[in-house]
């Protein structure tokens, strides 16, 4: 397939021309200059074949007529940061690629073909590249995956970014209703949140949540009962005045950790109890299960002896809310700097 990329980095493969004007020509192409990127495509052998954008614009060059990066694929393309196209241990993920109803195609190394038909609007070009709307991309990955905490933790690193809202997902989840595994993706639809930032605190609170029946907020300000800004907590039960706090490798770094320290000493003069999860936590989920037993019980404790809350959710006047896509979006550029800092944190 010929590309043309309207975006800067990634090198579009092309085919061998006997005359070595638009490519290599066919002896050129087996020396040593040059490396088989897909069957008759070539790049220059110094363009590094791990770089993920170049990945997937290698994958789609050697498709057929119609072909569309999906998935983790069109998600990075489109600047989805949580969509590294990497596995937990830093292997490369497969790049997703969809191919409607192409039938067979012989299998390639570093490639998955996703063969369901596409709608006439699935597929959508992004600086030259073709890849499937984002909440065409979405659906295609929650349906690759095996549970429902993963399901939705790609909904809720999707939104993160803005790239597609949860009313626009169900809408499209409804086209789809029928195929395989849309049954956990309505699930899934159903516990996600469009203010969760990082995959840390969407696990953190699927685990929370299934050792606890407890209704989460994610993300939500809290401020003194004069208008002003105490802090954000990654997750909090409001009514037992408990907040969960995910911290993970940056946590370890001595300014950062005593930070941390003086937002846990300000929790406790507010009434609220604290209860931290680290990535070791995921392996044994048990120690994060006690932990946040006790501190279930300190704040019961609080409460019986009528210790008064120095906290309220209620907004003032000068806070613009950020929890949702429609409104993040709604934000001019200047306030975006100002108020969504934390999503490059």
């Amino acid at each position: 397939m010929d590309l043309h990329l309207t975006r800067p980095g990634p090198v579009v493969p092309v085919a061998a021309d006997p005359l070595g004007l638009a490519g290599p020509t066919p002896g050129q192409a087996r020396g040593s200059r040059w490396r088989t990127s897909s069957p008759g495509r070539f790049v220059p052998v110094g363009v590094r074949a791990d770089d993920t954008q170049q990945r997937i614009v290698e994958a789609v060059a050697g498709g057929v007529a119609g072909t569309a990066a999906t998935g983790w694929s069109a998600l990075h393309w489109q600047g989805a940061r949580w969509f590294s196209g990497r596995r937990a241990d830093g292997t490369p993920e497969p790049v997703l690629l969809a191919v409607g109803d192409a039938g067979n195609l012989a299998p390639r190394p570093g490639v998955r073909f996703c063969y369901d038909w596409l709608f006439d609007d699935d597929v959508i070009d992004v600086d030259g590249l073709p890849v499937t709307r984002p909440e065409r991309s979405v659906c295609a990955e929650v349906l690759r995956v095996r549970t429902l905490a993963r399901a939705v933790r790609i909904i809720e690193m999707a939104t993160a970014d803005d790239l597609v809202d949860l009313d626009a997902l169900e809408a499209y989840a409804l086209r789809i209703k029928g195929r395989p595994h849309t049954v956990r993706l309505f699930s899934a639809l159903g516990l996600a949140d469009e203010n969760v930032w990082s995959p840390g605190e969407s696990d953190m609170r699927h685990v929370w949540r299934t050792h606890r029946d407890s209704a989460l907020l994610c993300n939500p300000p809290l401020f003194d009962h004069q208008g002003h800004h105490l802090l954000t907590p990654d997750l909090l039960d409001p009514v037992a005045g408990v907040i969960g706090e995910y911290n993970g490798r940056v946590h370890d770094e001595r300014v950062v950790r005593r930070r941390d320290l003086n937002r846990e000493e300000l929790c406790r003069d507010l009434g609220l109890e604290v209860v931290e999860m680290v990535s070791m936590d995921l392996r044994d989920i048990r120690s994060f299960e006690r932990r946040l037993d006790a501190a279930y019980e300190r704040a019961l404790g609080r409460r019986e002896a009528g210790v008064r809350r120095q906290w309220t959710l209620e907004q003032p006047s000068w806070w613009i809310d950020t929890s949702t896509v429609v409104r993040r979006r709604a934000l001019s550029d200047r306030e975006r700097e100002l108020w969504l800092r934390r999503l490059s944190a």
